[in-house]
């Protein structure tokens, strides 16, 4: 596994959005991504700038009570899991999980440390964190892998 590391500063869910936008004009078929950070920190701005830089012009939220959201008009899929609320491990079988993360698509995973069996050696992590003294949009985010 690659070491590679980014950072990327942003003082404005705008920028939040873009550098997110930026990751999905890149992305490749395949990619998994874990994406990490406190509640309020910008996690589904930055997932709606990843949706965006795919191509996808419907409205994304984050798929609290779904598991899994689909979204397919995008140059390529985009599976958006948000997975706070599983019970058991076994409901990831029970949607297929293995046909999103090894597809053809890219895979965005919140809590991801709820499943960590289950994700991919190569997926690459996204860290959102916030420092209230550098100001209150201030955040820094972390790319892994």
């Amino acid at each position: 596994m690659s070491n590679n590391m980014k950072q990327i500063v942003t003082n404005s869910p705008e920028e939040t959005f873009e550098a997110g936008r930026q990751l999905g004009l890149s992305a490749k078929p395949g990619d998994v991504y874990t994406l990490n950070g406190d509640l309020g920190v910008g996690k589904t701005v930055f997932t709606q700038g990843v949706a965006a830089g795919l191509g996808i012009k419907e409205h994304v939220n984050s798929p609290t009570f779904t598991i899994v959201q689909v979204y397919e008009e995008g140059r390529l899929p985009f599976y958006h899991f948000d997975v706070y609320r599983i019970g058991d491990i076994e409901e990831m079988d029970e949607i297929g999980y293995e046909d999103y993360f090894y597809g053809n698509g890219l895979c965005i995973i919140e809590w991801a440390e709820l499943i960590e069996e289950l994700i991919p050696a190569d997926a690459k992590s996204i860290t959102i964190e916030k420092n209230l003294e550098k100001g209150f949009d201030y955040r820094i985010i972390t790319i892994r892998g």
